[in-house]
């Protein structure tokens, strides 16, 4: 019966529905452990309508999807296009593990999020499953076929190769890193300076030269027959005449191999007669203009496979055969074992190469007198390819215990010999238990990257654990295979406790990369400028072979947009959680900014440590999210929560009185460790800055957790300045002749409110405070802020109009406004200058003898410029 047409109206307005924000999040995220690829859905004219209400479109949809469920009923159009979106990537080879449609705030489209295999093909099948359902919706024919083709060979092409992919199984079992860009064959293995990189069996110690050898086939013959290793005899023509010419000098049977060419291309023997090579000729020289002209050698085809100097495993390679049965041709007998899922090459995890159907099959059964016609005898083989490569569908049986000690010495000397860490050698030989010497047995190739599948996966005989051999070279047993990762994250403070945590491991000796707002450094020299809070800057780090020790200020933007940059830490910190950002990304309450937090305290390994702010309620419930132990940091030991923490013997770092000073103390279970006077640490101004202290409180339990001895502690402490070079734009205090200036990036209330709090604790005669805030943020936010400045002396309402982000001008410093008179401010002790190099100008005009004025700066680089000519040596 045909399915009914949809309703004319809802047809019509199809085109309404789009996808936006297609991006794919490589880490850990919000809504799941794996990497997703998360969009909005945006129904526009269809939202007041759902699927079901098109009559025939679920059925379309499902028979446009084979093998596919039904949609689920009373499922909305975002809910279809996730349907149709992990049913594509099932289609295109990649079944999908997880997905959801996640709402969003009133007024806001769902956010669809499906886990991918590869990325290019997670986002490619997001778009084309808008595609699809908009075409059932029209009715239009959705060609689900090529479309189904399209994307699988997407996958194909961004999906690593099966060595590739076996070797990062077994580094992912032995818990060694694994990092590698979308598209990318090359694989890092480890982090900094312990990080290794692969593609397939190349590894970063395969010799340029040793591959320039084996590139060049007769080079590579003429060094082993330096050493007295058995090959086969021949040369290299460059035209047929030449060819026959050598060929006439080394009498028949005779092979012809391209110079240059991998997996058995253009390879014929044995050839017997002068039109025999004539004929092969061709088939070679399109491979490369000059082909080698050999004495062809019998024997069974054997690959040995040697690492690291020692034979790990050999293989019998057979080459692609048939088997007749008397009553079917070769061709069908071929097209039946293809059907085999082990020759499905559409299937990365497939372990068999389809058998060869094409023109240099014909012309290797032709020799023999035979067609792809031909029906052979029943039990007789028919072989399709005169090598044995499994790329042209071999097959391979373990030898690895067969092989003669001797034979296995004389691959090793070969592959030292050119100078392979992984070298894959082609001996053919009768037997490789008879020693090579007393059986005509000759070295044919030796290969650089060699496949390993052959041995990993045989078609007989035991499978040898290859990948284990590989990585075992690369790491010894009892390497290091990572650094230690320490992540920071939360609303206020994180930028400056990333590099309070910097700086004491560089005091320490340490070689340090770590992550800001404002760049990305190793030591202390910026390599990127910018907000770099995300994957990029960690990969940057993390990436580079010169770095020990790798601190990642890690924000809520990145992790939204991207997910975490890192598959687990060392050390997470979490410094507090106030409202921020609040009405961006789906993230519209003080619980769900908690929830992105506590991806830090999951992200950390078992042995590891989640350090939280116990006097933030938000904070310390991450608790129960970390599989690592829990370091807790409070300015009241004697608090509920820490009490019990130490009473079962945990860690945490408080400030307690000693001799009538705060002193910041590492408490576990009860043994106390005093580290230092709160007022002794620069940072802290005299211990008047209290945020400054929770900072050095969460830097100091971070550090400890990582084995930091106590004077190395207290000596960086001691060295870190607050200034316009260690921390730029953070509580930079600068002396005037009339008073201090203090400049700090704080662009939410509650860094407001501490910045106040410290101001009214300086001692200063009067505060004056410009403050500001991104006109991205809530309305009440930005009175909030007013609020949070309302016990200053005298505030001046600011903007900058590159920050205003789509608000008119005057409207940011307006809000500010009302709520400093919410907060009780008069309005003679408040005023507005919208532009910020003039609001400057102004603090500094008010500015008298013992005045402390607080700028909260929007382009701080430039503030600390105008300031300069005031700042006293």
């Amino acid at each position: 019966m045909a399915e009914p047409a949809p309703p004319p109206a809802l047809a019509r307005i199809a085109g309404d529905l789009r996808v936006r924000g297609v991006r794919a999040l490589r880490g850990r995220n919000l809504w799941s452990p794996e990497p997703v690829v998360a969009c909005e859905v945006v129904p526009g004219a269809l939202s007041l309508t759902r699927p079901a209400d098109a009559a025939g479109f679920a059925e379309r949809l499902r028979a446009a999807l084979p093998g596919a469920p039904p949609l689920p009923e009373g499922a909305s159009w975002p809910e279809a296009v996730r349907y149709a979106a992990v049913e594509l990537q099932r289609l295109a080879g990649s079944p999908v593990s997880f997905s959801a449609v996640v709402e969003q705030g009133v007024g806001e489209p769902p956010v669809v999020v499906i886990a991918y295999g590869e990325a290019e093909l997670g986002t490619e099948a997001v778009h084309e499953a808008a595609a699809l359902v908009r075409a059932c919706l029209r009715g239009d024919d959705p060609r689900t076929e090529r479309v189904v083709a399209e994307l699988h060979a997407v996958y194909l092409k961004a999906h690593p190769g099966p060595t590739t992919t076996v070797l990062i199984a077994e580094a992912r079992r032995r818990g060694i890193p694994v990092r590698r860009a979308p598209g990318e064959h090359v694989v890092q293995l480890g982090l900094g300076r312990n990080l290794r990189r692969i593609d397939a069996t190349m590894t970063d110690r395969t010799s340029v030269i040793a591959t320039d050898i084996t590139s060049h086939k007769d080079r590579t013959k003429r060094l082993l027959d330096r050493i007295g290793l058995a090959v086969p005899r021949g040369g290299v023509a460059n035209t047929v005449d030449e060819a026959l010419e050598i060929a006439a000098d080394l009498g028949f049977p005779l092979l012809l191999k391209p110079l240059d060419a991998n997996d058995g291309r253009g390879i014929s023997g044995p050839l017997h007669t002068d039109d025999d090579v004539r004929g092969a000729w061709p088939v070679a020289a399109a491979e490369h203009p000059a082909v080698i002209v050999e004495r062809y050698v019998g024997g069974r085809d054997h690959r040995v496979l040697v690492v690291d100097g020692r034979v790990v495993a050999v293989a019998e390679r057979v080459p692609a055969h048939v088997v007749g049965d008397g009553r079917r041709t070769i061709r069908q007998l071929a097209e039946e074992e293809n059907r085999n899922p082990k020759r499905d090459a559409s299937r990365p995890a497939h372990t068999l190469m389809p058998l060869p159907l094409d023109a240099q099959t014909e012309r290797h059964l032709a020799r023999a007198g035979l067609t792809l016609d031909s029906v052979p005898a029943a039990g007789a083989a028919v072989h399709l390819r005169s090598t044995a490569n499994i790329s042209t569908g071999g097959t391979s049986i373990d030898r690895t215990d067969q092989i003669h000690p001797r034979n296995a010495s004389l691959c090793e000397l070969a592959a030292a010999a050119v100078g392979l860490d992984v070298a894959g050698l082609d001996v053919l030989t009768p037997d490789i238990s008879v020693p090579f010497d007393e059986n005509g047995a000759a070295i044919i190739e030796v290969n650089a990257s060699p496949g390993i599948r052959m041995h990993t996966d045989p078609d007989q005989g035991t499978p040898r654990d290859v990948p284990g051999a590989v990585l075992d070279m690369l790491y010894p047993p009892g390497s290091e295979t990572t650094i230690p990762v320490v992540v920071v994250t939360g609303t206020n403070g994180k930028t400056t406790t990333t590099r309070l945590i910097a700086h004491l491991f560089r005091q320490a000796g340490r070689r340090v990369g770590f992550t800001t707002t404002d760049g990305v450094y190793h030591q202390e020299h910026l390599l990127m400028e910018g907000d770099l809070t995300g994957p990029l800057a960690a990969d940057i780090v993390l990436s580079d072979p010169r770095v020990e020790v790798a601190v990642l200020e890690t924000a809520r933007g990145g992790i939204l947009r991207s997910g975490l940059g890192f598959d687990a830490c060392d050390v997470g910190v979490v410094m507090n959680v106030s409202p921020d950002h609040l009405g961006m990304r789906g993230i519209h309450t003080v619980e769900q900014l908690a929830e992105v937090k506590a991806l830090i305290p999951a992200s950390v390994k078992p042995g590891g440590h989640a350090v939280l702010n116990a006097d933030d309620p938000l904070v310390l419930a991450m608790r129960g999210r970390t599989p690592g132990a829990v370091v807790l940091f409070s300015f009241d030991a004697r608090s509920a929560p820490v009490a019990e923490h130490l009473a079962a013997g945990g860690t945490a770092v408080v400030v307690e009185d000693e001799g009538g000073r705060d002193t910041i103390v590492v408490r576990r279970g009860g043994a106390r460790t005093p580290v230092v006077a709160a007022e002794e640490v620069p940072l802290t101004l005299g211990g008047a800055a209290r945020f400054q202290v929770q900072n050095v409180m969460a830097a100091v339990a971070a550090v400890h957790a990582q084995g930091l001895g106590l004077e190395e502690i207290r000596a960086g402490l001691a060295t870190f300045l607050p200034s316009g070079i260690t921390t730029p734009g953070r509580m930079n205090v600068l002396r005037t002749a009339r008073g201090r200036v203090v400049v700090d990036y704080a662009h939410n209330p509650a860094a407001v409110r501490a910045l106040a709090e410290f101001a009214l604790r300086s001692g200063a005669r009067r505060c004056i405070g410009l403050v500001t805030m991104p006109g991205d943020r809530r309305d009440q936010d930005l009175r909030e802020l007013g609020r949070a400045a309302s016990g200053l002396d005298y505030v001046i309402a600011k903007e900058h109009p590159r920050y205003l982000r789509g608000r008119p001008a005057g409207e940011v410093a307006r809000l500010i406004g009302q709520g400093l008179e919410e907060g009780g401010l008069p309005p003679e002790r408040w005023e507005t200058v919208l532009s910020e190099p003039e609001a400057v100008a102004r603090g500094l005009e008010m500015m008298e003898e013992g005045d402390l004025v607080l700028i909260v700066a929007d382009d701080t680089a430039a503030v600390l410029a105008q300031l300069q000519p005031f700042v006293l040596d």
